[in-house]
């Protein structure tokens, strides 16, 4: 048994196998002869082809490690990776052997782990001086285990604390309340100016449990969350009855957008035409998921880059000879796509929303806003009146219905989100 056992684990093994043979220099090693050579050879050419030859033969070996492991190329990129193959070329290190599986995922880590928090103590010791925010989010990983996350966000920048899986917890406000209590009490409570998490109405209580127990600490909710849900508003109106005036003022908004994501299906599903797309636009259709923030102007302003190149695309003979079983589907893409009046909405659209994707991605950033956001608000809220109010033709004493609707949206938004310590740094920050 114990012979099967190694037989097995020298099968598993990795062989070496040498490189292919070749009339180039670089595929074989520098050979005995040639180092016994080189100690008298002195600056001769023939140490300069020795050094040539080294150097090619350690290419081929770097390149084969790429090649073999699938790493990207980009990893070639990483300064550390130039860094360690130039210290061991400029230091004699006799008889060096990388480390291994085991010294990399265990001491080697560590010893790692260690020197980072080495490197943070000064920006950690700016916490008692300057305080801190906590941000917190939820998300799932590649086996879909709900991992909570702790950031500790600062004026030296963004600091990763600890993900806590919560497999096998019932995710309530007590529960949440208590992992952001717990992580209050590791940095010290009096560093802590507030805590920050999405709108979700647990993450709302979770933080009015952490605020009675800590009075001095603020509860506020993500900006740019909050600006992804008056877009989703928006441009995703559900018809409900609750929601009955703004669908009928944002309905066509919505088919706008439904109708981007049946061309990007249509497109993307199948690979000729794919391969078709391909041909007529340098660029490629973005695959946005919906949880991400303002996947629908996302699309439409790729949409936009691209109109030529799709309008070249349908009218193509190669188009028009394609035949399968979407036709009814092809015919309807090609309609769309050259149907000016809906290349007019999707500019409205990203018109008069410009202004509230502007300032979510300048709030989606490790530069502190907090004191920006209250004007900012104010501005963009007037930047989209003005767009509205021009694509309509409407004087600024006139009444502008779906205007009203929006406006309607992102001060509710407004409302929900805003905190004291919004109106604080807002009176702080000297302009």
């Amino acid at each position: 048994m114990q012979k099967r056992v190694e037989e097995a684990e020298n099968r598993n093994k990795p062989k070496c196998v040498p490189l292919p043979n070749s009339s180039s220099s670089f595929t074989h090693p520098p050979s005995a002869p040639i180092f016994e050579q080189r100690k008298s050879a002195g600056g001769s050419a023939l140490e300069q082809s020795f050094g040539i030859q080294s150097r090619n033969y350690l290419n081929a070996l770097i390149a084969r490690m790429f090649y073999s492991a699938g790493l990207p190329f980009h990893f070639a990129r990483n300064p550390y990776y130039v860094e360690a193959f130039s210290y061991a070329a400029n230091n004699s290190i006799s008889g060096y052997v990388p480390p291994g599986y085991n010294s990399l995922r265990c001491n080697l880590l560590v010893q790692e782990k260690v020197h980072i928090e080495r490197l943070l103590k000064p920006l950690k010791g700016l916490w008692k001086e300057k305080g801190l925010s906590i941000v917190t989010d939820g998300w799932t990983d590649a086996q879909r285990r709900p991992l909570i996350n702790f950031m500790a966000a600062s004026e030296g920048g963004p600091i990763f604390l600890s993900a806590i899986d919560g497999s096998k917890e019932y995710k309530d406000k007590h529960y949440i309340a208590s992992l952001i209590t717990n992580v209050i009490k590791e940095v010290g409570p009096q560093k802590v100016v507030q805590v920050i998490t999405d709108n979700a109405p647990v993450c709302k209580a979770a933080g009015m449990l952490v605020q009675a127990e800590y009075p001095h600490i603020f509860w506020t909710p993500c900006v740019v969350h909050t600006l992804n849900l008056a877009l989703k508003n928006i441009c995703a109106a559900k018809n409900t009855e609750r929601n009955e005036i703004v669908y009928n003022e944002c309905w066509w908004i919505t088919m706008v957008s439904d109708e981007a994501k049946i061309i990007k299906d249509f497109i993307m599903n199948h690979a000729m035409r794919l391969a078709i797309f391909n041909e007529f636009v340098p660029l490629k259709l973005l695959d946005v998921a919906e949880t991400r923030f303002a996947s629908t102007i996302v699309i439409l302003k790729r949409f936009k880059l691209i109109k030529h190149g799709l309008q070249s695309m349908v009218i193509s003979d190669k188009w028009n000879a394609y035949r399968e079983d979407s036709v009814g589907i092809a015919q309807t893409v090609k309609e769309i796509i050259l149907n000016d009046l809906w290349w007019d909405k999707v500019d409205y659209i990203l018109s008069f929303t410009g202004p509230i994707y502007d300032m979510l991605r300048l709030c989606d950033t490790d530069k502190p806003t907090l004191h920006l956001v209250y004007d900012m608000w104010d501005s963009m809220i007037e930047q989209v009146r003005t767009a509205i109010f021009r694509q309509e033709k409407k004087e600024e004493d006139e009444v502008s219905d779906f205007y009203n609707v929006v406006y309607a949206i992102l001060i509710d938004r407004w409302t929900k989100s805003c905190t004291p310590l919004h109106y604080l740094a807002h009176s702080l920050n000297l302009r």
